[in-house]
């Protein structure tokens, strides 16, 4: 992410984990800043279902944190169920 992104990402991180965490089929959802690149965070989710998940999309795109962290680029690996 551009370094002008950084402090406001930083800042409204913490409410994107906890509204993402009461999301109905959210089971896992952490969020770690990478120690090498500051400017990365690694991010584990899992989700009850596929719906859960494009939910959960949807409601990014359409809040706060969507908005400021719009030039975040993310990368996916997308795991079906075993």
């Amino acid at each position: 992410m551009p370094d002008a992104d950084l402090h406001a990402v930083e800042q409204e991180l913490p409410s994107h984990i906890k509204l993402t965490r009461e999301e109905e089929g959210c089971l896992v959802f952490k969020v770690l800043q990478d120690e090498e690149n500051i400017n990365r965070f690694n991010v584990y989710e899992e989700f009850a279902s596929q719906n859960s998940f494009e939910l959960h999309q949807q409601r990014v795109r359409h809040s706060k944190w969507g908005a400021i962290a719009i030039n975040v680029e993310r990368r996916y690996r997308i795991e079906g169920a075993l």
